[in-house]
């Protein structure tokens, strides 16, 4: 995680240097960007590496703004909030955003409490330095179930946020909300949620007319259902040389179609060392923001399983199928066997996952 510790004076870089220790020391892996800007600052000497703010604060911290996870304001909140407020688009996307008094008092969770973690963030900030972390969400502070905080913890794609209200709203009015989930479950369904796979409501009204469902097969939801969607589906590839973004597109998507997946359950693309600099394959992968791994022919022929051999392939690359191993190689279990669609060839594996409470 990267941290922007955004500090006015040097009582408040002091204290950031002294949560940097105690993080580090708690063992704790976090990375510190700090942000400087106030004229007690000007030349000031910092141990920890420091970016002085050329022009305007909130210039600076628009700089920063999609670049981090997180961003620690320690001044007066009235500052944070001018300071981000150009740049909020949405809790999805936006960093957790946090203020603390530069008498480490107090540690407001401000912006993205759950989708962001804000919450969890202020709770940690705020025991190295003995403060007051400052939760207001209303699940929190009712102590309810809070799905997009659930969605983060395990790694969850929030498909619409909108009913994401409805479920908090109806958990917070003492309703029921139906859960599902096609992965293993660790740990007990929290008050308020109710096993819609495997029993019946304990009220006897039969199912609830909202529910959670997580899967990452197109079909799995029925209406009312909030789709929480593992990021667990390995894209082996395969392709001729120089194939274009649009071609490995439209087969990843029309391999998606057939084997009923949804798109964001694409954890990542795999590939034979030889398509590391494929053109196409990369530019596809920055685009829908997938991580790209490839293998050594020697390493991905080395794996054992039943796969669709080619002989031309084989000649060509040195290993009898590239799509296939490499889904697998990259950590999947085979369930959907190489397509081929044009000059492109796509498997699909998925990864063991399972969801914890």
């Amino acid at each position: 995680m990267t941290l922007l510790a955004v500090c006015c004076s040097e009582r408040g870089y002091r204290l950031i240097e002294r949560l940097a220790q105690r993080q580090e020391a708690a063992g704790w892996v976090l990375d510190w960007v700090l942000l400087a800007k106030g004229k007690s600052l000007e030349g000031f000497k910092s141990r920890m590496p420091m970016v002085v703010a050329k022009g305007s604060l909130a210039d600076a911290v628009g700089e920063w703004f999609q670049r981090v996870d997180a961003i620690l304001f320690v001044c007066a909140a009235g500052i944070a909030v001018r300071c981000v407020a150009p740049y909020l688009k949405h809790k999805s996307v936006d960093p957790a955003v946090l203020v603390m008094d530069e008498t480490g008092r107090f540690c407001i969770s401000l912006l993205s409490g759950h989708a962001g973690g804000a919450n969890e963030l202020a709770e940690r900030i705020a025991g190295f330095v003995g403060a007051c972390p400052v939760v207001t969400t209303a699940t929190d502070r009712s102590q309810v179930f809070a799905v997009d905080e659930f969605a983060r913890k395990n790694g969850l794609v929030l498909t619409d946020w909108d009913l994401a209200k409805e479920i908090s709203a109806s958990l917070l009015a003492g309703k029921e909300v139906g859960f599902a989930s096609d992965l293993p479950v660790q740990g007990r369904l929290p008050k308020g949620l109710v096993d819609v796979a495997h029993a019946p409501s304990p009220s006897g009204r039969g199912k609830p007319p909202l529910c959670i469902q997580v899967s990452h097969r197109k079909l799995a939801f029925r209406e009312g259902s909030l789709a929480l969607v593992p990021q667990d589906v390995v894209l082996g590839l395969g392709c001729r040389k120089m194939a274009l973004e649009q071609e490995v597109e439209n087969a990843v998507f029309q391999a998606l179609e057939e084997a009923g997946i949804r798109k964001e359950a694409l954890s990542c693309v795999a590939s034979i060392d030889l398509k590391k600099e494929e053109a196409g394959i990369l530019a596809f992968c920055k685009k829908h923001g997938l991580s790209f791994r490839t293998f050594p022919a020697q390493e991905l022929q080395r794996l054992k399983g039943d796969f669709t051999e080619s002989a031309f392939v084989k000649q060509v690359t040195g290993v009898g199928n590239v799509c296939e191993r490499s889904a697998v190689a990259a950590g999947g279990e085979l369930f959907f066997k190489k397509r081929a669609y044009g000059g492109v060839t796509v498997a699909l594996a998925v990864e063991k996952r399972s969801v914890t409470f």
